[in-house]
C-alpha cells in the first residue's frame, strides 16, 4: 500500500472486510463505447486509463460482466494482468443487458450464478474480492431469496466479500441480520439531494442521507454512483459546485469528489471516465479540502440533509 497521507479529508483508506484500499477509486462502466454498450471508441485510451488506474495509486476498480456487455471486464483482464498485488476488483450482479442497449434485472438464483461465472472467466479469476447484490425492484424475486443465492456463491468460493446496490435501509438491515456486508453502492448526488431528485428511474433515492450516515456508524463502504452528473434528460445544474470551482481553480468533479470525501469518513468515490486527463484530475481531487463554509454552501444547495 502506498502513502496513505495524501488525501486532505481523511482517512485515506477504508477497509472491505479483510482488504484496504485508497478512499477513491475507479468506475469502468464507461471503458466500454456509448451508452455503456460495445467496443470503446478509443481502445488505446480505455487501456491508457486502466493502466494509469494503477499507476496512480488507486487499488479499487468497480466493474460488472454487463459493462459492454464484457467488455469492460475484458480490458481490464487484458491490461492489467497479472494483476498487483493489492488491487482490488469489485463486481455486480442482478442486471444484465437488452439487444435495444437497455437495461433488465437478472435477479433469479440461476442468474445470478451465471452472471459470477462470467465474470470470473472474462476476468481470469478464481474468486471475486468484492461482489455487490444490486437490487431492482418489481422482478418476482424476494430480496431475500437472490441474497441467499449470493450467500451460496460466497460459501462456494466463488466471492471472497458481500456488498449490496440500489439498496433500502429496511434492506440492508435484512441483509446484515444474515451476514456481514462491506459496502452499500446507491445513487448519491452531489448536484442534488433525495428531495429534488425524487423518483429517479432504476434507482432508489429514498432514504440515502440515513443511509450515509448509517454506513458510517458501522464501518460500511458508501459507494455513490452518479455522484454530479445524471445521465439521461434529468440534468441538475450546481452553481455553488460551479462557483467554488471556479474560486479554488478546480474542476466541478474534482469539487464534487472532495466533498463526498469530506461528507463521510466510510464514503468511497468510483468516478469513471474514459479520458486519461479526467482521471488524473479526478485523482488529484483527494487534495483538495473544502472549508466548512464550502461544504455547508453545498449541503444546503442540494436540499439533502447533511
Amino acid at each position: 500500500m502506498r502513502a496513505m497521507s495524501d488525501f486532505a479529508q481523511p482517512p485515506s483508506t477504508i477497509r472491505l472486510g479483510d482488504l484496504e484500499v485508497r478512499r477513491l477509486g475507479f468506475g469502468a462502466m464507461q471503458i466500454p463505447g456509448p451508452f455503456v454498450w460495445g467496443e470503446p471508441k478509443d481502445p488505446e485510451s480505455a487501456r491508457t486509463v486502466l493502466r494509469q488506474v494503477v499507476g496512480l495509486g488507486m487499488n479499487l476498480i468497480d466493474t460488472s460482466w454487463y459493462y459492454g456487455p464484457h467488455v469492460a471486464n475484458r480490458f481490464i483482464a487484458e491490461t492489467l494482468r497479472p494483476y498487483p498485488k493489492d488491487l482490488v476488483l469489485a463486481t455486480k450482479l442482478g442486471g444484465r443487458r437488452t439487444p435495444d442497449k437497455g437495461w433488465a434485472p437478472a435477479l433469479r438464483p440461476e442468474e445470478l450464478r451465471e452472471g459470477c461465472e462470467q465474470d470470473l472467466r472474462v476476468l481470469g479469476l478464481e474468486r471475486i474480492d468484492v461482489v455487490h447484490l444490486r437490487w431492482i425492484d418489481g422482478t418476482g424475486v424476494s430480496f431475500l431469496e437472490s441474497l441467499d443465492a449470493m450467500l451460496d456463491l460466497q460459501k462456494r468460493g466463488k466471492i471472497r466479500h458481500l456488498a449490496l446496490s440500489n439498496v433500502t435501509m429496511a434492506q440492508l438491515l435484512e441483509a446484515l441480520a444474515r451476514t456481514p456486508i462491506v459496502g452499500v453502492q446507491n445513487l448519491y448526488n452531489v448536484a442534488a439531494g433525495e428531495k429534488r431528485l425524487g423518483a429517479f428511474p432504476h434507482a432508489l433515492v429514498e432514504g440515502q442521507e440515513e443511509i450515509v450516515d448509517f454506513c458510517a456508524s458501522k464501518g460500511i463502504a458508501l459507494l455513490p454512483f452518479f455522484p454530479l452528473a445524471i445521465p439521461g434528460p434529468t440534468k441538475f445544474e450546481a452553481p455553488t459546485v460551479s462557483a467554488i470551482a471556479k474560486r479554488r481553480g478546480a474542476t466541478e468533479a474534482q469539487v464534487a469528489i472532495a466533498w463526498l470525501l469530506a461528507r463521510s469518513p466510510t464514503m468511497l468515490p468510483i468516478p469513471g471516465t474514459s479520458s486519461p486527463k479526467h482521471l488524473v484530475e479526478n485523482w488529484e481531487a483527494r487534495n483538495l479540502k473544502l472549508t466548512p463554509e464550502e461544504f455547508s454552501a453545498i449541503a444546503d444547495a442540494r436540499g439533502g440533509r447533511a
